[in-house]
């Protein structure tokens, strides 16, 4: 990793790793919508930032940032990969302009992010808000049937 995060690039990454573990082990998957927990020892949070007059740079930014991604596969979860919410990864899909994605669709990150609590999650969506208002690129959709 440190080839990688000693190019010029990498000035402006930052990786922060917080450790798993402990009493978190203890605690089911389905008791609360956060299901990474038993097995895992730490999530990684990935960050690259730029400045605005960098935006015509934008894509090297991120094109590094999928290379760096590329070399961390090995050594991360799989089968499938996973991801926690809280750092947001929109390689993995989202939702139409529209907000009118449908389940299949939102499944694909849905499950990364949220595991079996994906299911009972669409469902309270469904009850509370199912004109989808409270929206973003990758949502937890209400079930349109």
């Amino acid at each position: 990793m440190w080839p990688q995060l000693l190019e010029p690039v990498a000035r402006t990454v930052s990786l922060s790793l917080a450790s798993y573990g402990g009493i978190m082990d203890e605690i089911p998957e389905s008791a609360v919508p956060f299901p990474h927990r038993n097995g895992n020892i730490y999530e990684i949070s990935y960050t690259i930032r730029w400045r605005e007059e960098e935006n015509a740079d934008s894509e090297m930014y991120v094109s590094w940032m999928r290379k760096l991604y590329d070399y961390m596969a090995p050594f991360v979860s799989n089968s499938p990969r996973e991801a926690y919410v809280g750092y947001r990864d929109l390689d993995l899909g989202e939702n139409d302009e529209d907000g009118r994605t449908g389940y299949a669709g939102a499944s694909v990150w849905g499950r990364k992010y949220f595991k079996n609590n994906f299911d009972r999650l669409v469902k309270i969506k469904t009850m509370v808000d199912p004109q989808n208002f409270f929206r973003h690129e990758q949502s937890i959709p209400p079930y349109f049937g």
